[in-house]
């Protein structure tokens, strides 16, 4: 059986440095943000906000505990124990819908990308 480096094997190169590969800027592994061009978040709004509408349960906080804004997010989970869940539904729903509409960035400052 021939070896893949013999004759009527096409050869083998090695691949190019991460840089080089076309459309992916190594700055920006998640890509750009389309008006601003500011490098998008690893996280995805889409789950965050999900997340954040648990307040309907009376568990928000989650959202904000995911994008790694965990004082809020531990905030957001006293407040709803305290109120019995009256708190968490009302933050819960706001929360969900800045986080949904572009209104929160990632403890970096970077914009959340959409998807999941």
């Amino acid at each position: 059986m021939p070896s893949p480096q013999s004759p009527g094997y096409p050869p083998r190169y090695p691949a190019p440095p991460y840089a080089q590969y076309p459309g992916i800027d190594p700055a920006a592994p998640f890509g750009r943000h389309p008006v601003t061009g500011q490098p998008l978040s690893d996280k995805s709004k889409t789950v965050a906000g999900l997340l954040q509408l648990l307040g309907l349960l009376g568990i928000a906080g989650i959202g904000r505990i995911y994008l790694g804004q965990i004082g809020l997010g531990v905030a957001q989970l006293l407040v709803g124990f305290a109120t019995c869940g009256l708190g968490a539904v009302i933050w819960g729903i706001v929360d969900a819908l800045l986080i949904l509409t572009d209104k929160v960035s990632d403890p970096q400052g970077r914009p959340l990308r959409d998807g999941t």
